[in-house]
């Protein structure tokens, strides 16, 4: 049993990443009913921003705590800035244009972020300090690092200030009445492309902190590292049932859970195997999610 649930320990840390991932496709689907494929390359972004701070503060000799603070901060104004930016840009000249214009635009803008990294950065790993130890608990033969409840804390912690955002202030309220309908939206005196804008900064800050936390723990990051967990975090979101941010969370930790156990039980090389499998079933049995309703088309 001790092995079942270490598995837990470690899916749920894994869970986390994908979890904070699949709140900003959740979110920018609920607003505007767009797949934003970008939104791993964001996370992949934050990541780099995060190692880029804290590299060069090493000389410093800061405290331990100002670097993490500052890394954080730099990694969440940037990506929410570049969030804001392809918002601005490339999608919302296309929100009354196909479909599938946007769908492509999505595209190119996932390549477009992973080139510049590429170019940037070099096509090999860089490493993050190895600033969290491997001290922790360990309960009858489980262990589990401070590091990781840290990582599952904060997760859960911004889940529900993301959730009491949308459901108990007026922002939003303007958001829940935009994901009904724009028009009307706009006829009520709301500000339709400043809150498509804060959808997208407050996307891109939850996956810039998801790619700091993850250098953080796994020390090693590269310009690819968000196409393959962007696929991941897509699966957990329609999973959960993409719209639904309980639900995004949910989805996220059983991806995590079914990483985890494939990996520890089978082989991970048959990890994507099982996460992707799950994706085609639930397209195919459940297409709402676990926890999703049934939207409307509106032509």
């Amino acid at each position: 049993m001790s092995t079942f649930f270490q598995f837990v320990v470690e899916g749920l840390t894994i869970g986390s990443f994908y979890a904070l991932v699949a709140l900003g496709y959740t979110m920018v689907y609920g607003i505007i009913r767009l797949i934003n494929f970008a939104h791993g390359d964001l996370f992949m972004v934050g990541a780099f921003v995060g190692w880029t701070s804290l590299a060069t503060l090493a000389s410093a000799h800061l405290p331990l705590a100002f670097a993490l603070a500052a890394a954080f901060a730099a990694s969440t104004v940037v990506t929410g800035g570049l969030g804001v930016a392809i918002a601005r840009v490339a999608y919302q000249p296309l929100l009354r244009a196909p479909r599938l214009s946007i769908l492509i635009t999505a595209l190119g803008i996932s390549l477009v972020l992973e080139n510049a990294v590429l170019l940037t950065y070099g096509a090999g790993f860089r490493t993050y300090p190895h600033l969290l130890t491997q001290a922790g608990l360990n309960l009858h033969e489980v262990q589990i690092t401070f590091a990781q409840i840290g990582i599952i804390v904060a997760s859960f912690a911004l889940m529900l200030g993301l959730y009491f955002f949308v459901h108990h202030t007026f922002l939003g309220t303007a958001m829940r009445a935009l994901a009904i309908d724009q028009d009307a939206a706009r006829l009520m005196g709301i500000d339709v492309e400043r809150l498509i804008q804060l959808t997208f900064f407050i996307g891109s800050v939850l996956a810039a902190v998801a790619g700091v936390m993850e250098g953080l723990f796994y020390t090693q990051i590269n310009f690819f590292m968000g196409f393959v967990l962007g696929l991941r975090a897509f699966t957990a979101a329609v999973l959960g049932g993409i719209g639904n941010i309980p639900g995004a969370m949910a989805g996220g930790f059983l991806i995590g859970l079914l990483e985890a156990f494939g990996a520890g039980y089978v082989s991970s090389q048959w990890t994507d195997v099982f996460v992707f499998g799950v994706l085609i079933a639930v397209l195919v049995i459940k297409p709402t999610g676990l926890f999703g309703e049934r939207v409307v088309e509106r032509m």
